[in-house]
């Protein structure tokens, strides 16, 4: 099974929605993490969104990159452009996309909403090719 992390500045938004829902999409496929630059929390407006489409995201927690290990990992994908600031190792991985999305955070609902979609789409063409 590959292991993917997902990464962003602050792991409150676009990396936690992203988690959630590859554990849904990917389940039984792919184990996944994810992780931020620094660590904050899970956004509420996100924590809501995903709760709109059946996706419970509140046992998870904000973790800094520097938690984890490069090399327990099969996928590396940064969600906001930051692959730049990311320690080489992690950008060497054998996946390593940036998706550069936007960040909700401070947006209206309505963009929580687009960048959820967003991500969604991407997460089931990342599931297809890794498994």
């Amino acid at each position: 099974m590959k292991k993917v992390m997902f990464v962003c500045k602050r792991n409150s938004c676009r990396s936690q929605m992203a988690e959630g829902l590859a554990k849904t999409i990917g389940k039984d496929k792919i184990a996944v993490t994810s992780s931020g630059l620094e660590s904050s929390r899970v956004h509420p407006t996100a924590i809501q969104v995903m709760s709109e489409i059946g996706i419970d995201i509140t046992d998870q927690t904000s973790n800094a990159l520097s938690e984890f290990n490069a090399e327990d990992y099969d996928a590396v994908i940064s969600l906001c452009g930051c692959g730049v600031n990311l320690p080489e190792a992690w950008v060497l991985r054998e996946v390593f996309e940036d998706w550069q999305l936007d960040d909700p955070d401070g947006q209206p609902i309505e963009t929580f909403h687009r960048v959820r979609g967003e991500i969604k789409a991407r997460v089931e063409k990342l599931v297809e090719t890794l498994k």
